[in-house]
C-alpha cells in the first residue's frame, strides 16, 4: 500500500525506539552501498555508531572492495590507494590480476587500449582463466586453476627474488618481513605452481620476466582474486611484488587494490564499511577518543569493543534473531549475496523489520516492510571519491521525480526525530544539507590518511577532480602515496595490527609493535592452501558483462542494454562442450549444492573445467520480479553459491563452486524446461514510498 513520508518515518522512528528500549542498540543493523555520497556516508556513520550505538554497519563493499581495503591495511597499515590512474598512461609494464578492466572500468581499458595502439606501448600481463578482451591484448595471458591465485603469486615471487629483480636499497629503507617472504616461497618454483595451476611453467617464467625487468610497473586487483580463495593473502602478494621491487610512489609504478563500484572508496573512508571513520583503528584507545571528540560524545558511546560486524554476519545475526531491524540502502542484497535462497528466507520473517530505500522496487524491496524512495545521482548533490583517491563534485542536473528524495535528507531526516544529541545536549548531526555534511566530514578527516581538509566544494567545481590528502602541506592534490616512505604504518597511527593472513585472527597491538616498531610497509608471506571444495571436479565462476551493472537496478531498465544483454548464460571451454556433446545455444542447467540456473550456452571463452556465469540477472520476470519457488532453477548466478567468505577480509568466496553442468534441451529443440522472461525493461513511472 501506498503512504506518506510522515507515516513512513514515523513507522521507522517508532520501531527504532521500541527495540532500542526492548532489546538495544544490537537489535537494529545497516546494510548499505558502494553508490551513495561520501556525505550520505559519513551522515548514516554517525548515527548509527553515536547515535544508535549499533555495532552492525556494513556495506556491499563486502561484496566488492573489502578485501582491497584489508590488503592495504594489511601491507601498508592503513587503506588508501598508492598509485593513480595517471600511471596508466606512464607504465611500462600493466599487470591485471583477476582484474576484466575491459568490462568491469571500460574508460580505464580505453586508456590501456590508447597505450597499447599507441607508439610506446606497454607489456601487459592478463591473469584471468576467460579469454577477455584483456587476455586478447595481453602480452601473458595466465588462466590458472580457481582458487590456485596465492600459488601463482608465490612462483612469481620466487623467480622475482631468484632471478635477483628486487631493489635491495628500497627493501632496506622501507620495509619489514622480506626474509621470511624469502623463506616462504623458496620451494615454489614455477615447476610447483605449474602443476597447482594447471599452466605451463614457461608462462609462469615469461609473467615472471615481464614483471621484473620493468622499469615502471603498474598491477591492477580486481574480483577475481577479491571473491576467491585466500582473497586477501593473494591481494597481498601483489603488493609484496611491489615492495620488493621498489615499484611505489613515482610515475608510473604503482599498485591500484580497485574498487567495484563508482563511491566505494568513500564508504571505506567514513566508515560506513564497518571500520571507524578516518581510517581509525577500532582497537587503539586514543583514535576512538580522537573521534569521541570530533562527535562531542564520550568515548563509550562509540562500541569498539569487538571487530566491526561484516555483511554475512550482519545476516546471520537477522537469521538468529538478534537483528530485528534491517535498513538497507542502495542495494540488492536479494540477487547480489551467495545462497540466496537463505537470503529470502531471512528477509521473509515476521520478526525482521525490514527498511529499503532505493530508486525503484528491486527484488529485495518485495521483502521490505517500508520502502524509501530515493533521487539517484543526478537528482542530488554531493561528492564522491575514485578507486585512486581522487575527489568530484557531482551537483544536482534535475530534481527528483515524484516524491524521491537524497539520501542524505532521508538520513538527517531520521537523526532528527530520534533526537540524536551529543554530550551537551546539542544536535549530533547537526548539519542541513550536502555542502555543511561536508565540512563536519572535513573536520573527521583531518590529521587522518584521508585528509579533505584542503578542499571545498568551491574548489572542486574546477576542471577536475582531486586527490587526497590535500592539505595546507600538499594544497592541489597527492598524485601517490608513500613517495618518501609509508607514513601511517607506525603502531600509533596505523588503521590496523594485522591478521593472520591464513586464519583471519587478529595479531594483535604488542605483535605489531615487535614487528614493526618504526612504521615500515609489512612484506606479509603467505602460504597456499587449497580451496574448501575439490579442486579436480567442475567449477563454477561468476563475473560480469559490459552490458550491466551489479543486479541491474538500472541497466535492467535501459532498452538498449537490455536488447544487448537479455538474458542469464553459461560459457565452457569448447574442449568441454565437444566431451559433453553440447552445442552454442543448447540450453543447459548448472547446479551446485546450494541451487540450480538455467542458461542458453556459450562456448570458447573460458578455460577447460570453468563454467562462466554472469551475476547481474535476478528472478524470472525481470527487474524485481517473483522469486524462483522451491526446486525451480533460478537465473540469478548466486543461487548457486555457499555462504563461504575470506578469513581475513570477510568478503563471499563468489568465484569458486564445484558444479554440474547438464543439456536441458537443444538449441531449437522442443521446450523441456522454464526459459527466464525476456520481454524487456520496466519503466516505473514514480518511485514512491509504501
Amino acid at each position: 500500500m501506498e503512504s506518506d513520508w510522515p507515516t513512513a518515518m514515523g513507522r521507522i522512528v517508532a520501531r527504532s525506539r521500541e527495540l532500542i528500549g526492548s532489546r538495544g542498540p544490537e537489535s537494529i543493523a545497516f546494510y548499505t552501498s558502494g553508490q551513495l555520497f561520501l556525505e550520505e556516508y559519513y551522515t548514516l556513520a554517525v548515527l548509527a555508531r553515536a547515535g544508535i550505538g549499533a555495532p552492525h554497519l556494513d556495506g556491499n563493499t563486502r561484496l566488492c572492495t573489502a578485501t582491497a581495503a584489508e590488503a592495504l591495511k594489511e601491507s601498508f597499515g592503513s587503506d588508501g590507494q598508492p598509485g593513480s590512474y595517471e600511471d596508466i598512461d606512464l607504465a611500462d609494464a600493466i599487470a591485471l590480476f583477476g582484474h576484466n578492466i575491459a568490462e568491469t572500468q571500460a574508460v580505464q581499458w580505453m586508456r590501456i587500449l590508447d597505450r597499447l595502439d599507441g607508439p610506446e606501448q606497454p607489456r601487459l600481463l592478463c591473469v584471468d582463466p576467460r579469454l577477455t578482451p584483456v587476455a586478447r591484448r595481453a602480452t601473458v595471458h595466465l588462466a590458472p586453476r580457481l582458487g590456485t591465485n596465492v600459488a601463482l603469486l608465490n612462483a612469481l615471487l620466487h623467480e622475482v627474488i631468484r632471478r635477483g629483480w628486487t631493489d635491495p636499497g628500497f627493501i632496506a629503507r622501507h620495509t619489514v618481513g622480506f626474509e621470511a617472504l624469502r623463506r616462504q616461497v623458496a620451494p615454489c618454483t614455477a615447476r610447483w605452481a605449474a602443476g597447482i595451476c594447471d599452466l605451463p611453467a614457461a608462462a609462469i617464467e615469461e609473467a615472471t620476466e615481464l614483471i621484473g625487468s620493468a622499469d615502471r610497473l603498474l598491477s591492477t586487483v580486481l574480483q577475481g582474486f577479491y571473491q576467491a580463495n585466500q582473497a586477501t593473502a593473494a591481494a597481498v602478494q601483489v603488493n609484496n611484488l611491489h615492495l620488493i621491487r621498489g615499484m611505489l610512489g613515482r610515475p608510473g609504478a604503482g599498485v591500484l587494490q580497485m574498487n567495484g563500484q563508482p563511491t566505494a572508496e568513500n564508504s571505506r573512508e567514513c566508515g560506513a564499511d564497518g571500520d571507524l571513520p578516518g581510517f581509525r583503528n577500532w582497537q587503539n584507545e586514543e583514535h576512538v577518543a580522537d573521534l569521541a571528540r570530533v562527535w562531542n560524545v564520550e568515548p563509550s558511546a562509540i562500541t569498539h569493543d569487538g571487530p566491526p560486524t561484516h555483511a554475512m554476519e550482519i545476516f546471520r545475526l537477522a537469521e538468529e534473531g538478534t537483528v530485528r531491524m534491517l535498513w538497507i540502502s542502495a542495494t540488492n542484497p536479494a540477487v547480489s549475496l551467495p545462497e540466496l535462497s537463505r537470503i529470502r528466507s531471512v528477509l521473509t520473517q515476521e520478526a525482521l523489520f525490514t527498511i529499503v530505500q532505493d530508486l525503484f522496487l528491486t527484488e529485495t524491496a518485495q521483502f521490505a516492510d517500508v520502502v524509501l524512495p530515493t533521487a539517484t545521482w543526478g537528482e542530488k548533490t554531493g561528492t564522491f571519491t575514485n578507486a585512486d583517491r581522487t575527489v568530484h563534485l557531482s551537483e544536482r542536473a534535475v530534481d527528483p521525480p515524484g516524491e524521491a528524495r537524497p539520501d542524505l535528507d532521508i538520513f538527517l531526516g531520521y537523526a532528527a526525530r530520534m533526537g540524536f544529541e551529543d554530550k551537551d545536549g546539542g544536535p549530533l548531526v547537526h548539519w542541513n544539507g550536502p555542502e555543511e555534511a561536508f565540512e563536519a566530514w572535513k573536520r573527521c578527516s583531518a590529521g587522518r590518511p584521508c585528509d579533505y581538509t584542503g578542499l571545498s566544494y568551491e574548489k572542486l567545481r574546477g576542471p577536475s577532480g582531486l586527490q587526497w590528502p590535500c592539505t595546507e602541506r600538499a594544497p592541489d592534490r597527492t598524485d601517490r602515496l608513500y613517495v618518501d616512505g609509508v607514513d601511517w604504518a607506525h603502531p600509533d597511527l596505523c588503521e590496523t595490527y594485522g591478521k593472520d593472513l591464513v586464519t583471519g585472527e587478529p595479531l594483535g597491538e604488542e605483535w605489531y609493535r615487535a614487528v614493526n616498531p618504526d612504521g615500515k610497509a609489512l612484506i606479509r608471506a603467505a602460504p597456499y592452501v587449497p580451496p574448501k571444495e575439490r579442486p579436480d571436479e567442475e567449477r563454477l565462476t561468476t563475473g560480469r558483462t559490459l552490458y550491466h551493472f551489479h543486479t541491474r537496478t538500472k541497466t535492467g531498465r535501459a532498452p538498449e542494454l537490455v536488447e544487448a544483454a537479455p538474458e542469464v548464460w553459461v560459457e565452457i571451454a569448447a574442449a568441454d562442450a565437444a566431451r559433453l556433446g553440447l552445442a552454442e545455444g543448447d540450453l543447459v542447467e548448472v547446479t551446485t549444492r546450494c541451487g540450480s540456473l538455467q542458461g542458453r550456452l556459450r562456448t570458447g571463452t573460458v578455460r577447460p573445467g570453468v563454467l562462466f556465469v554472469p551475476f547481474h540477472y535476478g528472478y524470472w520476470d525481470t527487474p524485481g520480479g517473483n522469486a524462483p519457488t522451491s526446486g525451480t532453477p533460478g537465473r540469478a548466478a548466486n543461487e548457486l553459491i555457499a555462504t563461504l567468505w575470506d578469513p581475513v577480509s570477510k568478503q563471499p568466496q563468489l568465484k569458486t563452486a564445484a558444479a554440474a553442468l547438464t543439456l536441458v534441451e537443444r538449441v531449437g529443440g522442443p521446450d523441456t524446461g522454464p526459459r527466464p522472461n525476456v520481454r524487456g525493461a520496466v519503466s516505473p513511472s514514480k518511485r514512491s514510498g509504501r
